[in-house]
């Protein structure tokens, strides 16, 4: 029993109706071809019982004339005789009458037959027909909405590929990120060149530290530097006007004291 279910399960699957169709047709065809090849034999003996009869009905004939002639002649014997013979081909005729019959009765049936079978197989054949499109178009239909939902197995098979190509997608990019952070950190560069060393990195830091305040100490001290040469300069500068002023007003009282001076001898 479960051989037989799982057998007619697998069968089902493997099934075209199409294919079942075509089969029949096939089947109903070759049953209407032996058929008409019935039609076709019994036809043939019935006419080969109807070349008989008229062979028979010939040689019937021929003794009833026979006879006929014989008695005209004064020969009742042989006039006996001819009609003996004529009364046992009569036997066979009828018989063969008989069967003639019977075979032109079988012919008529399976003729009839024959068109009713006909008839049936063309109908067949236009359902057929129309069975095997509208499973074509509801196949075609069915695929069409299997793609459309993404539940065929193409389609299937290209969300797989799409979803592996999109994890691998996004490993990668997680993998530039870490290895972005490794190499501004320096991590990178230590397990490249080495071992780590967290002091010795320390070490280093304040050490450009220093460097850096020393280098800025010495930038202040060179514009300190700059800036008192131009504050002499000024201050000389100033020192010089002032002189010159007194100078003037020097220059200016001489005269009158010299008059005064040159006027007192006189």
């Amino acid at each position: 029993m479960v051989f037989r279910a799982k057998a007619n399960k697998a069968l089902d699957r493997m099934e075209d109706p199409r294919e079942t169709l075509d089969y029949s047709y096939q089947t109903q065809l070759e049953l209407l071809q032996k058929v008409r090849r019935g039609v076709a034999d019994v036809a043939t003996s019935r006419k080969r019982v109807e070349l008989q009869v008229n062979q028979l009905q010939q040689s019937s004939d021929k003794l009833d004339r026979q006879a006929r002639d014989s008695l005209a002649a004064g020969r009742e014997d042989l006039a006996r005789e001819a009609l003996t013979r004529k009364a046992g081909l009569q036997t066979q005729l009828d018989d063969l009458q008989q069967q003639y019959a019977s075979l032109q009765g079988e012919e008529e049936k399976l003729t009839q037959a024959s068109q009713r079978l006909q008839t049936k197989v063309d109908a067949f054949r236009t359902r057929k027909e129309t069975i095997k499109a509208t499973y074509t178009a509801a196949e075609a239909q069915t695929r069409i909405n299997e793609a459309f939902t993404g539940i065929s197995e193409e389609m299937g098979d290209v969300g797989m590929a799409i979803q592996r190509a999109e994890d691998k997608t996004e490993q990668m990019r997680a993998r530039a990120g870490a290895l972005d952070e490794l190499m501004s950190s320096g991590a990178l560069d230590d397990m490249v060149s080495g071992p780590h060393d967290d002091i010795q990195a320390e070490l280093d830091r304040m050490g450009a530290g220093h460097g850096v305040d020393h280098e800025l100490e010495r930038m202040k001290a060179e514009l300190a530097q700059g800036s008192a040469p131009r504050e002499i300069e000024g201050a000389q500068a100033g020192d010089g006007a002032a002189t010159q002023g007194s100078t003037a007003q020097t220059a200016s009282a001489s005269p009158a004291g010299d008059t005064a001076q040159a006027g007192e001898p006189e």
